[in-house]
C-alpha cells in the first residue's frame, strides 16, 4: 500500500510541476508584470489539487477492469441484529419514509428482514412528523422506533452518538442513512456481508449515486458526478485501502469501535465540529480499525439539491465544515493517511480563491499590461490542459460509459448527455468559485456557519429570487468581460469557458429549475441514468 501511495504522491506532484512550467512559459514572453505574477502564483498553488484529480482519474480508469467486485448477495451469513439509523431534521415524511418501506419489504423478501430494525432519529424543531412516523410504526410492528431530541446538540454527529449511548444496546452494527438516502436490499446485504466477514472493519460503504431526477439541475449535475465518482472511488479504494474516507451515510458502521473512538472534540472556539464524517474515519483508522469503500454504484442512492439555491447552500455548508479541519491536524491518535484525508477535504474547497485569483489576474492583465499584452492563445492552451486534468475523472468515466452505452440509452443518448452536462458544469463552476471564495473569506473573518433544514422538493426559481442571490456574480462577470473585451475578441473567447457562468448566473439559475426545460430534457432522455431507463426504476 505504501508503494501505491508513493505513486499517487509522485504523479500528482509531477503533474502540478509540469502544468506550472507550461504556464510559466506561456506567460514569460514580453516580461513579467504584477498581474502575470498573480496568475502564476495562484495557478501553481491550485495545480497541486489539479494533479490529484488527474492521478485519481487515471488510476480509476486503469484499475476499473481489475477492480474487485463483492458480488450480489441476497442473504447475509451473520445473525447479529443491525440497526438502520435514519437521521432527520424537519424533513418531509412523504419523501423520507417510502424508501424505508421499500427497503424493509425487500429485506423481508430475502429472508433477512429479522436482522434489521429502523430507528428514526429526529432533531426536528417540532412534532409535526410524528403522525406519519406513527403510521409507519403501525405498518411494521416492533420494527420501527422513534426518538426526537429536545435540541440538536452536536448536529448529526451528536444525534448518532446519542442513539449509540442510549438506544443501541443489543445491536452490533448500524446502517446509517440520511433522509434522502435510498438503498436496495442487495446493497445493504453486501455491506452486511463485508462487515460479518471482516472483523477488523469499523465502516464499509458504497459509492452512492443520484436518484433519478425530474428537475433539470440535479439531473445534469448527477449525470456528470456519477461518471466522475466511479473512477475517483475506484482509485481511492486502490491506494487508500482500509484507511479510506467516509461520507457519513449509506454505510455500515460497527457500533462498539465507533462509540469508543468517535466522540468528537470541540473546536478551539468551543463549538461542535460541523463536518464529522472525515474526522470519524480518521479516528477509527488511527485506532487500528478499517474504513473500506466499495466502488460499486448499484443499489446506493441519494437525492441531490433540486435547484441552484439549495445546491449553493449545501456546498457552502460543506465548505464551512471542511475548513474547520484546519484546527484538527494536531489532534492525537491520527495516522498520516487520516491527516491527509482532512487536508484533502480542505483542498476540495480551499483552491477556489486561487481559481478566482487566476481569473482576476487575467482581467487586470488584459486592461493594464499594454507593454506585455496578455498572451491569450498560449494561456488558453495551458488552461485546456488544466481543464483536462481537473475533469479527468469525469472525462475518463464518460469514456467507460461510451464503451458500454446500452444502460444509458445508447451512444447517441450518452453523447447528448455529455454535451449538455459539459455546458452545465462550465457555467456552474464559475458561479461556485465566486460563492465559495466569498464564503471562505467570511469564515476566516469569523462568520459562524449554520446547520439548517434542507428543502428536497422540486421547485421553480423566480427571477427575483435568482437576482437577489446572484447579482454579485453577475456584476463581477460583466466587469471581467468588459476588461477582456478591451484586449480583443480572442481574449473574450479565452474567458468564456472559464467565466461565462458569471454574467449568465441569473438566467442559468432560473432555467435549470424551470419545469418546462426539465420536462424537455426528460422527454428526450438527455442525461438519463440507467435507473430512469430501467423497466423497474426503483432501486
Amino acid at each position: 500500500m505504501q508503494r501505491r501511495r508513493l505513486i499517487v504522491a509522485c504523479t500528482s506532484l509531477l503533474t502540478a510541476v509540469l502544468l506550472s512550467w507550461l504556464m510559466a512559459r506561456a506567460l514569460a514572453p514580453g516580461g513579467w508584470t504584477l498581474a502575470k505574477a498573480a496568475i502564476m502564483g495562484s495557478f501553481g498553488l491550485a495545480s497541486l489539487w489539479v494533479g490529484m484529480c488527474l492521478t485519481n482519474g487515471a488510476i480509476g480508469y486503469l484499475m476499473a477492469p481489475w477492480a474487485e467486485t463483492p458480488g450480489a448477495r441476497l442473504r447475509s451469513d451473520g445473525a447479529a441484529p443491525i440497526a438502520i439509523a435514519v437521521t432527520i431534521r424537519d424533513e418531509n415524511m412523504e419523501i423520507a419514509i417510502p424508501p424505508l418501506r421499500r427497503l424493509l419489504d425487500a429485506l423481508d423478501a430475502t429472508g433477512n428482514g429479522h436482522r434489521f430494525t429502523v430507528f428514526m432519529l429526529s432533531d426536528s424543531t417540532d412534532a409535526s412528523e410524528e403522525p406519519a412516523i406513527a403510521a409507519f410504526q403501525a405498518a411494521y410492528p416492533n420494527r420501527v422506533r422513534y426518538r426526537r431530541r429536545a435540541d440538536n446538540a452536536g448536529f448529526k454527529a451528536g444525534n448518532i452518538m446519542d442513539f449509540l449511548d442510549h438506544r443501541a444496546d443489543g445491536f452490533e452494527s448500524m446502517l446509517v442513512l440520511d433522509a434522502d438516502s435510498e438503498m436496495s436490499a442487495k446493497a445493504v446485504l453486501r455491506l452486511a456481508h463485508e462487515m460479518d466477514h471482516n472483523p477488523h472493519l469499523a465502516i464499509v460503504q458504497h459509492l452512492t449515486v443520484g436518484l433519478p431526477a425530474a428537475s433539470a439541475f440535479p439531473r445534469l449535475f448527477q449525470f456528470g458526478m456519477r461518471a466522475g465518482m466511479r473512477t475517483w472511488a475506484t482509485a481511492l479504494a486502490w491506494w487508500q485501502g482500509d484507511e479510506c474516507c467516509y461520507w457519513g451515510h449509506n454505510a455500515m458502521v460497527r457500533i462498539a469501535p465507533f462509540r469508543d473512538h468517535c466522540r468528537l472534540p470541540l473546536l478551539p472556539n468551543g463549538r461542535p465540529i460541523l463536518s464529522h464524517d472525515q474526522v470519524e474515519a480518521a479516528l477509527l483508522a488511527g485506532a487500528g480499525w478499517g474504513v473500506r469503500l466499495l466502488p460499486e454504484e448499484d443499489g446506493s442512492f441519494e437525492a441531490n439539491p433540486p435547484a441552484l439555491p439549495e445546491f449553493m447552500r449545501r456546498e457552502l455548508r460543506w465548505l464551512a465544515g471542511n475548513l474547520e479541519y484546519r484546527h484538527l491536524f494536531g489532534m492525537s491518535g491520527l495516522r498520516p493517511m487520516g491527516r491527509w484525508q482532512l487536508l484533502q477535504a480542505i483542498l476540495l474547497f480551499g483552491c477556489m480563491p486561487f481559481y478566482l485569483a487566476i481569473l482576476a489576474g487575467a482581467a487586470v492583465a488584459a486592461v493594464t499590461d499594454t507593454v506585455s499584452p496578455f498572451p491569450a492563445g498560449r494561456v488558453l492552451a495551458v488552461m485546456l490542459a488544466w481543464a483536462g486534468a481537473i475533469y479527468a475523472p469525469k472525462l475518463l468515466g464518460y469514456s467507460q460509459i461510451l464503451v458500454r452505452p446500452a444502460p444509458y440509452g445508447g451512444r447517441a443518448q450518452v453523447l447528448a448527455g455529455i454535451a449538455a452536462e459539459t455546458v452545465f458544469t462550465l457555467l456552474l463552476d464559475a458561479i461556485s468559485v465566486v460563492s465559495k471564495t466569498g464564503t471562505t473569506v467570511r469564515l476566516l473573518l469569523g462568520m459562524r456557519p449554520a446547520w439548517l433544514p434542507q428543502n428536497r422538493a422540486d421547485r421553480g426559481v423566480a427571477w427575483a429570487e435568482a437576482a437577489r442571490l446572484l447579482w454579485p456574480h453577475t456584476m463581477l462577470g460583466l466587469l471581467a468581460f468588459a476588461a477582456f473585451a478591451s484586449a480583443g475578441w480572442h481574449t473574450v473567447l479565452w474567458a468564456l469557458p472559464l467565466a461565462g457562468g458569471l454574467p449568465l448566473a441569473i438566467p442559468f439559475c432560473v432555467l435549470t429549475a424551470h419545469p418546462g426545460f426539465s420536462a424537455w430534457l426528460r422527454r428526450r432522455r438527455i442525461a438519463a441514468t440507467p435507473e430512469e431507463l430501467s423497466p423497474d426504476p426503483r432501486p
